[in-house]
């Protein structure tokens, strides 16, 4: 895993996950206790709005963490109820954080290769809805990270199950003094907790 990732990891603890997270993300990680004991793939699509924000930090620091913990046949997806673009703004936060990201295609909604370890398969981004083709039909966990795409997908197609895992905005900070600190905080607020529950697999 590349060093910049591997310091930022290092900071994580358990006691800055309050109460409640812990709660709300208690399902989550039961469910991939389950399906670890009985030796089954899991597959994970984070479902926000326009998949360009939460989601898709949700998928890359979930895939990051089942590597990072050596959990094995764990594989992140994101889709949103809409496509967008994944802003420069995350591409430029990612990489700082210590991600390899490559540009795969020119376009209105670029296609991205985001690798967090040298050797090993890099994570495709772009942004689509949550039931593109390149998403799985069924057999995978839908986990909700904004509160519009929970309520306007109240059914998910496919989905073994459905859990709400809300996250902030940092869209609403755009333009803003505070854009890049806030971006960088939701990142690692929710890095912090896709640690948090990959380290409780046992």
């Amino acid at each position: 895993m590349y060093q910049g990732i591997l310091n930022i990891i290092s900071e994580f603890s358990e006691e800055s996950i309050t109460k409640d997270r812990k709660v709300v993300l208690k399902p989550f990680r039961e469910y991939i206790q389950r399906n670890f004991d009985e030796g089954n793939t899991i597959r994970l699509n984070f479902i926000c709005t326009h998949n360009s924000r939460r989601s898709i930090l949700s998928q890359i620091w979930a895939q990051a963490m089942a590597f990072y913990f050596n959990i094995p046949e764990v594989y992140t997806y994101s889709g949103g109820t809409v496509s967008t673009a994944i802003p420069d703004i995350l591409i430029r936060l990612l990489i700082s954080q210590g991600f390899q990201i490559q540009q795969l295609s020119d376009s209105e909604n670029p296609i991205y290769s985001v690798k967090y370890s040298k050797d090993e398969n890099p994570i495709i981004c772009f942004s689509k809805e949550y039931y593109n083709k390149f998403n799985p039909e069924t057999d995978f966990l839908a986990l909700m990270t904004c509160n519009n795409a929970d309520k306007e997908c109240p059914v998910v197609s496919g989905a073994i199950g459905r859990i709400s895992v809300q996250y902030e905005d940092p869209k609403q900070f755009d333009g803003s003094d505070d854009e890049v600190k806030k971006y960088h905080e939701i990142s690692l607020e929710i890095a912090n907790e896709m640690w948090y529950v990959f380290k409780n697999i046992e």
